[in-house]
């Protein structure tokens, strides 16, 4: 990517697919020529979902401050100056602004998360912004243990975990397998 002139790398897949793994992976094989932008730092704060109604639905699309996410794509893609951005901390569940800092030496900027190839605006203006867009396809049992997992991992008892994969990450699964645009690379990570 980086020979081809490329700088941002696009990460998608569904809630499970290992999309935070792989990113970790990359960084840590490329090293100080890497950042790494998650979506997660985007979501809005729960006093927000709450206040909107969408506590229920957080991980949802309209649950994300997807414009800030552009804007901060825009400004990485510039390179004028560091970029501070959110970080999603799943110990308290909320977004921590300035928490990551992406600098203008990093020669590949990653960025992971559910929506990045989906067509309705306005998250149709990310893909846009990609150099590179890989879409993770895992097996479904696969995706569902590890979310079931993580949910019980941040305190949800496993009726309350397998719910909330069954009621919000589910379709938000069926959402990115079956309305994500054509990506450069499509596998199932394992």
């Amino acid at each position: 990517m980086v020979a081809r002139g490329g700088r941002v790398l696009g990460i998608a897949g569904p809630p499970g697919a290992g999309k935070s793994t792989l990113a970790e992976q990359l960084l840590a094989h490329f090293g100080e020529r890497t950042a790494l932008l998650p979506m997660d730092g985007f979501h809005f704060a729960n006093e927000e979902l709450t206040r909107l109604g969408l506590a229920h639905r957080k991980g949802a699309p309209e649950t994300f401050d997807v414009r800030g996410y552009i804007d901060t794509l825009h400004r990485v893609r510039r390179r004028e100056h560091d970029v501070l951005a959110p970080r999603f901390h799943r110990e308290i569940e909320e977004p921590v602004a300035g928490a990551i800092r992406i600098p203008t030496s990093a020669d590949i900027v990653i960025t992971e998360g559910n929506y990045l190839l989906l067509p309705q605006q306005p998250w149709g203006d990310v893909a846009d912004l990609l150099d590179e867009r890989w879409l993770l396809r895992p097996g479904d049992v696969v995706r569902r243990a590890r979310l079931v997992a993580r949910h019980e991992a941040h305190g949800r008892s496993p009726v309350e975990a397998r719910s909330w994969v069954d009621d919000v990450d589910e379709p938000n699964a069926e959402l990115v397998l079956h309305r994500s645009i054509r990506a450069t690379w499509e596998f199932d990570p394992g």
